[in-house]
């Protein structure tokens, strides 16, 4: 792990709420950004934020989340969303997390992540798979 990963350290990822990121049962008028969505892109925010600071070779798994949806983004709409290094343990990363529209917070929460070698997760991947075929 990169000494350069500190807490507080912080990242926004803005979002233009695009069709396929919304959930279409409430009506063509009424879509909204769906929560697994929303999720994906939280993720992708912590994720990133790590692949600045943790080295070729490395990688990161999600293996937490505590998510609040708490407002509706339309269509068309934009989010940004920030991420906050609350924890670092080793190789396991904890982020707090808040996403705004241009109106409202529409999320808050925590999302932990723990840094992996890519070879060695691939070959734990791959002996795992042959014993499913098995």
């Amino acid at each position: 792990m990169s000494e350069i990963l500190v807490v507080g350290m912080s990242a926004t990822r803005h979002v233009d709420v695009d069709r396929e990121r919304t959930i279409s049962f409430m009506g063509e008028d009424c879509r909204v950004y769906s929560t697994p969505n929303l999720l994906y892109d939280i993720e992708m925010a912590c994720r990133d934020l790590l692949l600045a600071h943790i080295g070729e070779g490395k990688d990161s798994v999600g293996t937490r989340v505590e998510l609040d949806h708490v407002g509706a983004t339309l269509l068309g709409m934009w989010v940004d969303i920030t991420v906050t290094v609350s924890e670092v343990n080793g190789n396991a990363v904890t982020f707090d997390f808040s996403a705004r529209d241009a109106l409202e917070e529409v999320a808050r929460g925590k999302h932990s992540r723990f840094v992996v070698g890519l070879e060695k997760t691939a070959q734990r991947l791959k002996a795992k798979q042959a014993k499913a075929a098995a």
